[in-house]
């Protein structure tokens, strides 16, 4: 029987889905968007558009994740115990964040990020990684138009964490070894993920590097991998290095930690109350 906070069902992976396809759409409508496409008269604000649509679309799922089971009959997707996690991991989460801003992508939010999501799995693991985000958003003052994409970024980080194979029976040096390098993997991932979402819109930049509306694909793909080898590739390789040493050196004791907190929780068992004895 799993023991994860926040299952998936239907209703939440459908909404999932959905959010995860308008997301690609918002992160890569410049790559995606044809010449006579609407977007690309508006490619000075069509970010922007995204920006304010994400935040509803984060919210729905949010909400159909935390039903969870409670369109089975069985207990809440949010229970007590898991928003009193989410709550402990979300600060944890958002306090190391700012630990590493400007030390050359020193992240290590990234690390705990990836452990959390393996441990409490895909649902709990999105919810927490768009929480963690808004939340150090709020600490450091990084509240912007990127905010939501930075939220859904990390979301699919920690959401594609608890999908990796073996979370039941892959232990040990093996499992450290996954956790690295999917650590590694969607380090540098996010930043160009990230990468896209200002690309666009990003003015006083050398035409080599410059998105072009409307240009063909392949000319774009190429500015744009100039763009993230001369902008971004300096920040997010020491983030996937921290992430692998984080995992190798502290990786044992925390994944221990997070597992012996569900365990103790029981978040499977259903909270009954009794009538007080007469």
């Amino acid at each position: 029987m799993s023991n994860r906070p926040v299952p998936l069902g239907r209703r939440s992976i459908l909404a999932l889905l959905s959010v995860s396809f308008v997301g690609v759409a918002a992160f890569g409508w410049p790559l995606l968007a044809s010449t006579k496409s609407a977007l690309v008269g508006h490619s000075a604000d069509a970010p922007w558009l995204f920006a304010l649509l994400l935040p509803l679309l984060l919210a729905v799922v949010i909400a159909q994740i935390s039903e969870g089971r409670s369109a089975g009959g069985g207990a809440p997707g949010l229970d007590a115990k898991s928003v009193a996690l989410l709550g402990v991991l979300a600060a944890a989460g958002a306090a190391l964040r700012p630990l590493g801003a400007g030390t050359a992508g020193l992240e290590p939010m990234f690390f705990l990020m990836v452990l959390s999501g393996r441990v409490l799995g895909p649902g709990f693991g999105f919810v927490l990684g768009s929480l963690s985000m808004f939340a150090s958003a709020l600490l450091t003052g990084g509240v912007g138009p990127w905010l939501p994409f930075q939220m859904l970024a990390m979301g699919w980080v920690c959401l594609g964490a608890g999908l990796l194979p073996g979370a039941s029976t892959l232990r040990g040096r093996r499992e450290l070894f996954l956790l690295a390098t999917y650590g590694a993997f969607s380090a540098v991932l996010y930043g160009t993920i990230m990468n896209l979402q200002g690309w666009p819109y990003i003015g006083g930049m050398a035409g080599s590097i410059s998105f072009v509306p409307g240009d063909p694909l392949p000319a774009n793909l190429v500015r744009f991998a100039a763009y993230c080898l001369t902008t971004s590739l300096g920040w997010d390789l020491p983030r996937a290095a921290l992430t692998v040493v984080l995992c190798f050196t502290l990786g044992t004791p925390v994944l221990r930690a997070l597992r012996r907190t569900t365990r103790r929780a029981a978040f499977d068992t259903p909270v009954t109350f009794r009538p007080p004895n007469h």
